[in-house]
């Protein structure tokens, strides 16, 4: 599983470097938004771009954050068995739950996003609609590419625990690692 395990590896590589430009885009997201709200109601000047490129870096940081959310395990989990599983049958349940729901939904949203909602709009070049405003077809790219690359952390995870079911490898005490939430 050499080969499995480096491919794992780079996967986590790239969506750390995605999680670390994800911040960046929330820090950006809120300059953004400070200094339009001095323009506007300081100044009094207005227009439309930068209210669209801080929607933009918004929607950016929540597609490349999903897969570094499930790198950190920090994914929302239902939890009916779980708390109560030894690890091998949390990997067990994770495998599960990562194949048969995570990765057919990500495929399905890649695809769907990428022919109806980006390939079209990059096809007609659309823009906003709103004076001043900026291109569409680039933050539609966003969503099929972020579905992407959580599919591709999904496989990554995938590998990890069947590499630890097979004992070649251990994961990390975090991956396994629940706590019930407090109500």
């Amino acid at each position: 599983m050499g080969f499995w395990f480096k491919l794992s590896e780079s996967i986590d590589r790239v969506n750390q470097l995605l999680g670390s430009a994800a911040s960046i885009m929330i820090l950006l997201s809120c300059v953004v938004s400070a200094v339009n709200a001095i323009l506007r109601y300081g100044l009094d000047m207005s227009n439309n771009w930068p209210l669209e490129l801080q929607w933009y870096l918004f929607s950016a940081a929540v597609m490349l954050g999903a897969s570094y959310t499930l790198k950190r395990n920090e994914h929302v989990r239902v939890d009916l068995i779980y708390s109560d599983l030894s690890d091998r049958g949390r990997i067990w349940v994770d495998l599960f739950g990562l194949a048969c729901f995570l990765m057919p939904a990500c495929s399905l949203f890649t695809y769907l996003s990428w022919t109806s909602l980006f390939y079209l709009s990059w096809l007609m070049a659309e823009g906003s609609l709103n004076s001043g405003g900026l291109a569409r077809y680039p933050i539609k790219f966003v969503v099929p590419f972020g579905f992407f690359m959580l599919s591709l952390q999904g496989l990554s995870e995938i590998i990890k625990r069947i590499g630890a079911l097979n004992g070649e490898t251990t994961l990390p005490t975090e991956d396994l690692h629940y706590e019930k939430p407090m109500q």
